[in-house]
Formats: structure tokens, C-alpha cells, sequence
């Protein structure tokens, strides 16, 4: 099993910074693919920022710029930094990864529980 935590949402100003956090952890034997989704109250849950399996980054159109995503393989660990903030920002995050517990298992989705990101006017 594979469990992700996420960890610095909160509460900021409009222009304002955060630093969320997602650590993945138990029987981890590689991680293909790991990054950010938000859902909105009312809406989808989209892709907001990850890494691909080559390595590269993907970032939806409203937030490039603002934020960036990087990892500490070591770790097992992302980071999205959350910068020039904006109401619409608001969100509850949630940490994605694609994971397998064995070599020849298959990769399985594993999600986070997820931590709320609220940015006020």
C-alpha cells in the first residue's frame, strides 16, 4: 500500500505564496508519474500541475508562471510553490501518484486526502 500525505494549505491574501507538500510513503517500489489536482466547490477536479514519465512538467494554463512544481526523489516527495495567488486559486489539493509496490506489479493511482487552499480577496 502506498499512502500520500499532503501538507501547507491554508488560509492567505490575494499576491500572497504558498509551499504544499506530498510525501508518499509505505511499500514503494518506483513512482511513474506524481503531481497536483484541485477541485473547486461546484466543479471538476483538474489537473494543476505533474510531473510526466519522462520527466518533464505539465502545468494548466492558469497557473503557469505563477506556480512550480518540483521533487526530492529521495524523498519521495513533491512540492508545488504557489506564488501571485488569486481567489479563483481556491481549492482543495490533492497529491497524485502512480506507483507500483512490486516489479511486476502494475502501476496503481494513489491519491492523497487532500488540504485545503483558500485565498482571500
Amino acid at each position: 500500500q502506498v499512502h500520500l500525505v499532503e501538507s501547507g494549505g491554508g488560509l492567505v491574501q490575494t499576491g500572497g505564496s504558498l509551499r504544499l507538500s506530498c510525501e508518499a510513503s509505505g511499500s514503494i517500489f518506483s513512482i511513474n508519474v506524481m503531481g497536483w489536482y484541485r477541485q473547486a466547490p461546484g466543479k471538476q477536479r483538474e489537473l494543476v500541475a505533474a510531473f510526466t514519465s519522462d520527466g518533464s512538467t505539465n502545468y494548466v494554463d492558469s497557473v503557469k508562471g505563477r506556480f512550480t512544481i518540483s521533487r526530492d526523489n529521495a524523498k519521495n516527495t513533491v512540492y508545488l510553490q504557489m506564488n501571485s495567488l488569486e481567489p479563483e486559486d481556491t481549492a482543495v489539493y490533492y497529491c497524485k501518484a502512480d506507483a507500483r509496490t512490486r516489479s511486476y506489479l502494475g502501476y496503481f493511482v494513489y491519491w492523497g486526502q487532500g488540504t485545503q487552499v483558500t485565498v482571500s480577496s
